[in-house]
């Protein structure tokens, strides 16, 4: 959600923006802009729409200078047009923000009521404007600056340039991330080291507070201050981003290949749980289980929060365990007991959404165990809660997660067995029979994948509806959230999941002939009640589509049609039925031509309430 580029260098600097915002494209974003300095004059160039518009108009009209920000925005104050896309700028100062000034208006009505003049109707402009105010009193850049951000309230990260000092570049941070890249020749911020991947592997991560100034002169040098000015040094991190995961690799989205990619993602994330040989589990898990009182939270939003809701059937189940599950969103507000018994999960797939790193560090606070299942080792989730396991799904670009949300069903399943290993409710044969259900999952994905067609075919007619029902039992009733929330994210079709059995208590209404029915219904311990629940809605001359692998089951139905999956364990159906549902939001979108990689108003990295 926005992003964040700037670089000082001795080169021009105008396309090396541009192409560091297309890698922060997959952010989500709707509209960009970048501001250079060349003569003593901050040069702007923003557009609304996509990164194509900003594309076109620098080529036209190239910015130069070797100092520059750029910024792809995701509206939150002010509508989406180019009046309102960063950077925004006065005649010595251009800023660009990620996040939210929460007492902005406040601060406008106190500027203009000394006459500045603002021309956006965003947060932003105040930044701005406050460090122009602190210039024009006679104040260095680094005083201006700091200054005025102890007057802010809210979340942001800001990198800022100066038309009289263009050897200078500064960044700071406060609840959003930001990134310093190092090269000898260059100094680069980024919101995220992947945006910076292909210049340097040399990252340090600002944490929370820290201001960066840097420097260019005889060579390039960079001084970082903590959140009370003080000096300090910060770790400088050797990474191995590999950056061709930026392409498509010859499939039609990013999000098809990622699909496609989830029989090596999910063995990737497999094996570094467990020995594949001895089928056991490693040993390295950070959680100590066997404490009697033990209670698990899984606190996370969207996709990730309906994975903490099919975790919660594997702890309490499998681990006899009591498992509580709660959108961050609502859990940070509501004033949650916790007590140091407590173990908290948080599910992130990129480990910089607000909501759960906020509920992360209240957690924190409250003196729980805080363990961050992300997907990105050095973000802002993973450096603060106390222990953190990687989902291995590498960079996952497209806006709607799949390969990472069935990373994330990995790693919880694997905990929930290490926690039954742990209190001794399952022994090491039992153990060795679910990791080799889970050693299968990859080979079911990959058949999956190999009728293709039939996704494509249903995909067609879903294109056609203005309304969609999911339904599932037991653990496949997350798999229908899941497959509703895809549906609606791509497609833009109004689909709703419930609880197989709760249909009758209202969303039964909703039934006709227009609205299709998508059931979850493998051959499980749920299918016979899943099967009637089928028929209530089939009976009432609904649209009747059923992902099962039973291949006796029939219906009567004016329009009725199965999709057979693989047979397996109630495990691995999990995986199978949930790479089903991305399959079908995918055929459905590409059918009516949305934009299945950038969905509208929607942002991958969601880094504001």
């Amino acid at each position: 959600m926005c992003g964040i580029i700037g670089i000082l260098s001795n080169k021009e600097v105008g396309n090396s923006l541009i192409d560091g915002l297309s890698r922060l494209e997959y952010r989500g974003y709707d509209s960009a802009g970048i501001a250079t300095i060349n003569q003593n004059t901050i040069n702007r160039c923003r557009a609304a729409g996509k990164l194509q518009a900003l594309k076109d108009l620098v080529e036209k009209n190239p910015l130069s200078g070797s100092v520059g920000i750029g910024h792809t925005r995701w509206a939150t104050h002010g509508s989406p047009t180019k009046r309102n896309a960063h950077p925004h700028a006065t005649d010595r100062v251009a800023v660009v923000h990620n996040g939210i000034i929460e007492n902005y208006q406040i601060l406008k009505e106190a500027l203009i009521s000394q006459e500045v003049a603002f021309q956006s109707e965003t947060d932003t402009e105040v930044v701005v404007h406050l460090i122009e105010q602190e210039l024009q009193l006679g104040k260095s850049i680094e005083i201006a600056v700091v200054e005025s951000i102890a007057k802010l309230e809210g979340a942001f990260a800001l990198a800022i340039i100066f038309k009289d000092n263009p050897d200078i570049l500064i960044g700071t941070r406060r609840g959003s991330p930001l990134v310093l890249g190092i090269k000898e020749d260059e100094l680069f911020l980024g919101s995220d080291a992947w945006s910076l991947a292909p210049w340097t592997q040399k990252i340090c991560y600002l944490e929370e507070g820290d201001t960066v100034i840097m420097c260019r002169g005889s060579n390039f040098t960079y001084k970082i201050y903590d959140a009370n000015n003080q000096l300090v040094n910060r770790d400088i991190k050797q990474l191995n981003l590999a950056t061709g995961a930026a392409s498509k690799g010859g499939y039609s989205h990013f999000m098809l290949k990622e699909i496609f990619e989830q029989p090596q993602t999910l063995s990737d994330t497999l094996l570094s749980l467990v020995d594949e040989h001895n089928k056991t589990i490693r040993n390295e898990l950070p959680i100590d289980f066997t404490n009697k009182n033990l209670r698990i939270r899984l606190i996370a939003c969207g996709s990730s929060y309906y994975a903490c809701l099919m975790a919660k059937y594997w702890f309490e189940k499998t681990a006899r365990i009591l498992c509580e599950v709660d959108l961050a969103s609502e859990f940070r507000y509501r004033d949650p007991v916790l007590n140091s018994d407590d173990t908290c999960l948080f599910v992130s797939q990129s480990g910089e959404t607000t909501d759960t790193l906020a509920a992360l560090n209240l957690a924190k606070n409250m003196g729980c165990l805080t363990v961050a299942i992300v997907n990105v080792p050095e973000s802002s989730m993973a450096r603060s809660a106390h222990q953190h396991i990687l989902t291995m799904a590498g960079p996952e670009i497209g806006v709607a997660s799949t390969k990472a949300f069935t990373s994330q069903l990995m790693v919880l399943n694997v905990l929930s067995l290490y926690a039954a290993s742990a209190r001794k409710i399952i022994d090491n044969h039992t153990i060795a029979e679910h990791i080799t259900e889970l050693l299968h999952i990859p080979n079911f994905i990959s058949q999956v994948l190999q009728n293709i067609s039939e996704f494509d075919q249903l995909g067609q007619r879903l294109s056609q509806a203005r309304d969609a029902l999911f339904i599932g039992r037991g653990t496949n009733y997350p798999v229908a959230l899941e497959g509703a929330l895809k549906l609606k994210e791509i497609s833009y079709i109004h689909a709703e999941a419930y609880a197989a059995g709760e249909l009758k208590h209202g969303p039964i209404a909703l039934v006709d002939s227009a609205t299709p029915l998508i059931a979850i219904a493998p051959n499980d311990s749920w299918f016979e009640k899943t099967a009637s629940n089928i028929q209530e809605v089939a009976t009432r001359g609904a649209p009747v589509f059923v992902l099962t692998d039973n291949q006796e089951f029939n219906v009567k139905s004016c329009e009725f049609r199965s999709i057979y999956l693989p047979k397996a364990g109630t495990v691995a159906n999990c995986f199978i039925y949930t790479c089903a549902v991305q399959c079908i939001a995918y055929y459905t979108a590409l059918h009516k031509g949305t934009d299945v990689d950038q969905p509208r108003n929607l942002a991958k990295s969601v880094t504001v309430e």
